[in-house]
């Protein structure tokens, strides 16, 4: 059939939720993702401004009481999220400004935000790793201009990139003016020795 035979199918609104049919996308969903509190929480309230809402009492309540059960069950536990979340992201290398980010965004406290935040030997490391994967700096896989004013604005965007990678100044300028890849190196293990 082309479209022109084709008969006209509306697409139906999707049904309000009920108090069952939200508990279960709940668990769907930390079945499916490893998640915060908060991140579920968000997901919920979302699912309701979509669909609606046709249970008793206020919808509000209802996932708060769900996202509150899930942690208590151990279905969801923002540490242990917070830990595997500046894992990865240090994995990728971006620095500590990103991973607060990243955290303040899933909801997670500021208390269990300053507790995993990463070292400064973990905060060189990720610095490195950047640039390494990056090809910034020592690592860059070609030349550096020999016109002062190319060479100053190719470091400045390089700086710029460091940034908003969420990696400080100090680090940004240690690693990109670091004579080679040893030296880049070197500065890094410094950090371990302390």
């Amino acid at each position: 059939m082309d479209d022109e035979t084709r008969p006209n199918r509306r697409k139906m609104a999707p049904k309000p939720l009920d108090s069952t049919r939200i508990e279960e996308m709940a668990l769907a969903y930390v079945a499916r993702f490893a998640t915060s509190a908060g991140r579920l929480e968000d997901y919920l309230l979302r699912k309701l401004r979509e669909r609606g809402w046709d249970g008793e009492g206020p919808p509000e309540a209802k996932v708060a009481a769900i996202v509150e059960r899930h942690v208590e069950l151990g279905y969801i536990d923002d540490e242990s999220y917070a830990r595997m979340k500046t894992g990865s992201l240090l994995r990728r290398g971006l620095g500590q400004r990103r991973i607060a980010q990243a955290l303040g965004q899933a909801g997670i406290d500021e208390d269990i935000r300053a507790e995993v935040m990463p070292g400064e030997a973990a905060a060189r490391e990720a610095a490195l790793a950047y640039a390494r994967r990056r090809g910034l700096g020592p690592f860059a896989r070609r030349a550096m201009p020999d016109d002062p004013m190319e060479r100053r604005a190719r470091r400045e965007k390089e700086i710029a990139a460091m940034l908003r990678a969420g990696h400080a100044m100090g680090a940004a300028r240690a690693i990109l003016e670091a004579a080679d890849p040893q030296a880049a190196q070197d500065w890094v293990e410094e950090a371990r020795e302390e």
